[in-house]
């Protein structure tokens, strides 16, 4: 039996990840801060016998033995590393460093959860793994787009001059249960304004795309890469089939029945135009690539956001004596 970290572990990723290991016998080491994880994800794993939680900040050190260290921990939406900037940038630099120093000392591998981001408003479509990525060092979005490529950086360095064992994974766009009600990210926006009869705001004209890959696939990429050896990447991992916003924004209104209007504002600074990842090196090296379409993807993650409206609002009407309230 391994021991595992998962550092971010009661993040929406990291929850799904330390419920597949735990399923398949691991012994799972869960740390979080809670900045933007939330301990209802791990609430169903906190009897297990295997389940350890530690309430840490990966930014000062941490001394465990363990097998194997998948290092999450960073608040991947824009609402929430753009919250606190240079938290955010601390947390891929110092959070990295100190992983890496763990992950040195006690001879561990480790995997990086990187991201798409790296590649900024990519001038090269898909992208490939060679591509070394377009992004603004000053912007807004620099925190966490710069603050990985310097994680992806401490990686190899560490790799190379300590001969650390370390996987890198590019993650794309990812969707599913457990992402929060006020993530920022659009597929949880689209789904909750629908949800909740509002209308649904679509940035620039909602050309832009995006690839979006469900949480399952992600996690079997994550787990199949780090049990890979002699293969460090980076890889991209995310489902290849590209959607304009507009195209997702249609579909969440089809599949909820809602009645709402489609609202369009202006789009972000440095939000990049088009985003899909060539995944021909994970298909390659992993024997790796997505199942789940998006359609049936997003018919189980509309289910799960319908029972967490519903238990939100529930809550409140107990609180002040309404009526429960259900969801369409």
């Amino acid at each position: 039996m391994k021991r595992v970290l998962v550092t971010g572990g009661a993040g929406f990723l990291g929850s799904h990840l330390c419920e597949h290991l735990l399923a398949t016998g691991a012994d799972v080491v869960c740390v979080d801060n809670f900045f933007s994880g939330h301990k209802d994800n791990i609430r169903p794993f906190l009897s297990h016998p295997y389940f350890e939680f530690i309430r840490h900040d990966v930014i000062h050190p941490l001394f465990l033995e363990v097998d194997r260290i998948y290092h999450l921990a960073c608040p991947a939406s824009p609402i929430h590393y753009q919250q606190n900037a240079i938290k955010t940038i601390k947390t891929n630099v110092m959070g990295t460093i100190n992983m890496l120093g763990l992950a040195k000392r006690i001879r561990s591998r480790i995997l990086l959860a990187s991201t798409s981001e790296i590649y900024g408003d990519a001038q090269m479509h898909p992208q490939k793994e060679s591509y070394w990525g377009n992004v603004n060092p000053i912007g807004i979005r620099s925190c966490y787009d710069e603050g990985k490529r310097v994680a992806e950086t401490l990686m190899m360095d560490y790799h190379r001059q300590n001969k650390v064992d370390i996987r890198i994974v590019r993650i794309f766009n990812t969707y599913g249960p457990r992402m929060a009600i006020e993530d920022g990210r659009v597929v949880s926006n689209l789904i909750v304004q629908a949800l909740r009869g509002e209308p649904l705001t679509v940035y620039g004209d909602g050309r832009q795309t995006r690839s979006f890959c469900y949480v399952t696939d992600l996690i079997e990429g994550l787990v199949r890469m780090m049990d890979n050896d002699g293969f460090i990447g980076p890889v991209n991992l995310g489902n290849p089939g590209e959607f304009t916003i507009l195209e997702l924004a249609e579909k969440v209104i089809r599949m909820t029945g809602a009645k709402s209007k489609i609202v369009f504002k202006e789009l972000p600074f440095d939000d990049p135009v088009r985003r899909r990842p060539d995944i021909a090196l994970a298909a390659s090296r992993l024997g790796w690539e997505p199942k789940v379409g998006l359609d049936e993807g997003l018919e189980k993650t509309v289910a799960y956001f319908q029972r967490k409206l519903e238990q939100v609002m529930n809550s409140r009407a107990l609180s002040t004596g309404n009526n429960p309230r259900r969801f369409p």
